[in-house]
């Protein structure tokens, strides 16, 4: 069975003309479950996660100035976030949510988290749209309980994931292998384990060589028994802050070579959304329900 991870605080609402689309949390689901992709069974809210695990990740000294609304005006402002008390507890009900979700990707193969994909979080602070970093807190959630012993992580949004790469950047049992846009933000990136920057303008033919020449032999050389795919939608051509040409097909296959190696390899998968801003909300919807339909026709 496909377990999706979503609560009602995904959606916490912003200040208008805010740019994050925090709708697309709730319309995603709904679209979904109207479409018959799944039905309420497939969706669970997240249980408490408890914050041993998120300082296993994170500074304590971070997490307990953000818990208690200290941050300072610059550190704020960095997040991209107005940050209060809410935000604060839904950046941690995400947390859970893939940790879950992992659990669940070693059960049935597969599971997603609604929200997540918070790669820009650093080990001491947040950037970025992201306060805490869910991969890498799920990544040291699975090797510390003796899960998963080399995990990883596929970052396929159009924006580095620095924050990932900085707080894995001495851990061999996680590689990060991130394909993004040259130009985008970060203005200063993170070496990853492997990074691919993408010219602009880039469009389906160009990334699909890319991503089918550079993830197969990580599958060889690297040898993962866990997956955490960061499959954001800011790729498409269509998103205000992408400046890649990806077609909503070529979103789509670009899932479709990532799960399809996932299965064939026998490999567990946990998907977490990522990015998203096109003008018409519809399109961020489209490209991330295309997502969980091949999930639902390449796992069951």
């Amino acid at each position: 069975m496909l377990k999706i991870a979503w609560s009602p605080i995904y959606a916490h609402p912003l200040p208008p003309g805010h740019r994050f689309p925090m709708e697309k949390y709730d319309l995603l689901p709904e679209q979904l479950l109207y479409e018959g992709t799944i039905a309420k069974e497939n969706l669970f809210e997240p249980p408490k996660l408890i914050e041993r695990w998120i300082i296993n990740t994170h500074d304590p000294s971070y997490f307990k100035k953000l818990k208690d609304l200290q941050l300072s005006k610059s550190e704020i402002r960095k997040t991209g976030f107005p940050v209060n008390e809410l935000l604060v507890k839904r950046e941690i009900h995400i947390m859970s949510g893939s940790v879950q979700a992992c659990l669940y990707a070693l059960e049935y193969g597969i599971a997603f988290n609604i929200a997540g994909g918070t790669h820009h979080a650093f080990t001491d602070r947040g950037e970025g749209f992201c306060l805490l970093n869910d991969i890498a807190i799920s990544a040291n959630y699975l090797l510390e309980n003796n899960l998963a012993n080399k995990i990883l992580v596929i970052d396929l949004d159009v924006h580095q994931g620095n924050g990932t790469a900085e707080i894995f950047k001495e851990r061999g049992e996680v590689f990060t292998f991130s394909m993004h846009g040259a130009h985008n933000y970060p203005l200063h990136k993170e070496k990853s384990d492997l990074d691919i920057p993408l010219p602009d303008g880039t469009g389906d033919e160009a990334y699909m060589g890319h991503l089918r020449k550079h993830l197969e032999p990580l599958f060889i050389d690297y040898a993962p028994d866990f997956i955490i795919y960061q499959c954001g939608v800011d790729i498409l051509a269509t998103d205000k802050l992408g400046r890649l040409n990806i077609s909503m097909h070529g979103c789509r296959e670009r899932d479709k070579i990532v799960l399809e190696s996932a299965r064939e390899k026998n490999i567990p998968i946990m998907c977490c959304m990522g990015g998203g801003y096109s003008e018409k909300i519809n399109h961020i919807i489209e490209a991330h329900a295309n997502t969980y339909r091949l999930a639902q026709d390449i796992f069951f």
